[in-house]
């Protein structure tokens, strides 16, 4: 993705605008700001609406226009969508219809998948929506110029983004339901297993104790920030200001709990929470 003219017109020190369905985004974020570091964020956690996993792709979208809108209106200068679900089900029309740039979380993570699986089998374990969509495995047999057969495994695991948003990140049921969802995709011997929703990162530890050290872990989230790097440094739109880089959290429900949940895992204080109703649809 290049840009012309619309970032000619724009200060490079605006901020890199960052939606997901609840919390589960944070684990983008935090990738951003450990690439990014001089890079003012605002991020909005939809937690009045979480999960978007078993909702149809129409809401999905619609859901995703009015974050947008919201974004645009806080005058970012790019769009990360950070959640697989709405980058499966929307990308495609907020690129259509917004004029700043917009970035996915699933093209990084296929590329990174398919540049690191040398021809193995490539598991993706994603929300139902996100599974249903093939997305990933769209992705990856687009990037597949070779004509062999790329395998690719994908399994839904519909509860394990209610668990992280509940905050039962290390509970034995979490370690149980992990156990579960894994062992149909480790009988297959995948090569590279994508953590196919942002919240998964949250619960790494547990993936990892399941699968062990056969497959490669692929981390949309990182995937994605390195793309910004890229992407930033090509545009001439890095922020050099070497002014402390600012960070704004807006959630549509629940800011408490979105406070304690993303300072569990940010590992720092998140100073404001921000609830933003009128402007959606909640229902």
């Amino acid at each position: 993705m290049e840009v012309t003219h619309f970032f000619e017109m724009n200060s490079a020190k605006k901020p890199i605008g960052i939606f997901d369905s609840g919390i589960g985004g944070l684990t983008v974020f935090k990738e951003i700001r450990k690439i990014l570091p001089g890079e003012n964020l605002i991020y909005f956690g939809d937690t009045a609406r979480v999960p978007y996993g078993n909702k149809s792709k129409e809401t999905i979208i619609r859901y995703s226009k009015e974050i947008t809108r919201f974004l645009v209106g806080s005058k970012v200068k790019m769009i990360v969508v950070a959640c697989n679900t709405a980058s499966s089900m929307a990308l495609r029309t907020l690129r259509k219809e917004f004029e700043l740039p917009v970035f996915g979380v699933i093209g990084p993570g296929a590329m990174s998948a398919y540049k690191k699986s040398n021809g193995g089998p490539v598991a993706v374990i994603g929300t139902a929506a996100t599974i249903q969509s093939r997305a990933y495995s769209l992705a990856i047999n687009n990037l597949n110029k070779t004509g062999e057969h790329i395998e690719i495994i994908e399994q839904a695991c519909p509860l394990l983004v209610p668990l992280v948003e509940e905050g039962w990140v290390y509970s034995d049921v979490t370690a149980e339901v992990v156990r579960r969802y894994l062992k149909p995709v480790i009988e297959k011997k995948p090569s590279c297993l994508i953590l196919g929703c942002t919240h998964y990162p949250i619960i790494k530890k547990l993936i990892v104790k399941e699968i062990g050290k056969t497959a490669v872990i692929i981390d949309s989230g990182k995937e994605v920030a390195l793309e910004l790097k890229r992407f930033l440094t090509k545009n001439n739109m890095l922020n050099k200001s070497g002014v402390k880089a600012a960070e704004h959290f807006f959630v549509s429900d629940a800011p408490e709990k979105f406070k304690i949940l993303g300072e569990n895992f940010l590992g720092k204080k998140i100073r404001n929470v921000k609830v933003i109703r009128d402007f959606f649809m909640i229902l």
